[in-house]
């Protein structure tokens, strides 16, 4: 019998739950100073983790999935986010300030190489960390991927996925007026950084919600009330992202530069009905690894809680685990 049928709640298929044995602030610079906590075995095998967003910060799920016997794993708030600070900055927070704080991470904590283990933006940062630092990356695990690209965005921002999510996608657009609707993420930019605190929350949550009600395959189109100063945080963050097009030199740049990290192994585990990071971009980063092996979940969407995402992610982390046995 499977170990992992699908119909069972994704907490079924994660390990107990377990709490860091090291948490500590790390001063990155530029007035930023992040948070990072290390669960698992401390003579482990290192896997740090790139949570979403950008702007979602790390969660305490995020330490079950991996065999605590086996992994050293490392979770971190990116800029801006969770319990970094300064809360909700913008300044001085780019990709690059991102890749270069994992750096940070890495060399304090005395570690030569890694697993990177990502999903969503975590995949982006994930794939572009493994790009800059091949040397550095050991094996990538990826969910949900995202390659940052202009098609993408406009996806997302421009109408695509509103076509299968009109309720949701009215209330998204129904904030911005008519004539600034050819372009969401600037006309949302403009309200979120305002200065008007109380506009910054309602556009903020308005933005949350948006992508909160198309995360899972299982969902109505409505979410509850996201706290506001984390609504605010995340729009934020992520929409200062989107705006710069994730900081990068090019559009399609991941997929250009796949050459310097092909021999690295990797799993690419990909909902086949995300609505938010549609399969194509899974199917295209395949094509140009030849060390990945992707996982197409079926009946299953974005979010990491999907019970067949998480039932794969950790059958592919304990797989690994057997493997270097």
């Amino acid at each position: 019998m499977d170990k992992y049928p699908d119909q069972k709640r994704a907490v079924q298929y994660l390990y107990p739950p377990i709490e860091p044995f090291d948490q500590r602030m790390l001063d990155v610079g530029q007035g930023h100073r992040i948070y990072v906590e290390q669960n698992g075995n401390p003579n482990g095998v290192p896997v740090v983790v790139c949570h979403g967003g950008p702007g979602g910060g790390c969660s305490p799920a995020m330490r079950r999935y991996f065999d605590p016997a086996v992994y050293r794993v490392i979770l971190f708030d990116q800029r801006g986010c969770g319990r970094s600070r300064p809360h909700a900055a913008c300044e001085d927070n780019t990709t690059w300030h991102l890749i270069a704080d994992m750096e940070k991470i890495r060399q304090g904590l005395e570690i030569d190489s890694w697993m990177v283990f990502g999903g969503s933006w975590g995949a982006t940062l994930s794939l572009l960390y493994a790009q800059t630092h091949p040397d550095r990356t050991n094996h990538l695990i990826l969910r949900g991927v995202f390659l940052m690209t202009k098609t993408e965005l406009e996806w997302f921002y421009g109408g695509g996925a509103g076509k299968f999510w009109p309720e949701p996608w009215a209330r998204f657009v129904s904030l911005i007026p008519e004539n600034e609707r050819d372009d969401l993420i600037g006309a949302y930019h403009k309200r979120l950084f305002s200065g008007d605190r109380a506009e910054e929350i309602s556009h903020g949550r308005a933005w949350s919600n948006w992508e909160n009600a198309l995360a899972s395959i299982h969902s109505n189109g409505v979410v509850g009330e996201t706290p506001g100063e984390y609504a605010r945080a995340f729009a934020r963050l992520e929409n200062h992202y989107f705006l710069n097009d994730g900081f990068l030199e090019f559009d399609g740049q991941i997929l250009a530069n796949m050459a310097r990290i092909s021999h690295i192994p990797g799993v690419i585990v990909q909902g086949r009905y995300d609505m938010i990071c549609p399969p194509s971009s899974a199917w295209k980063l395949n094509e140009l690894w030849p060390a990945a092996d992707l996982r197409m979940v079926r009946n299953a969407g974005h979010a990491m809680s999907e019970p067949g995402i998480s039932a794969e992610l950790v059958r592919a982390m304990d797989r690994i685990a057997e493997e270097m046995q």
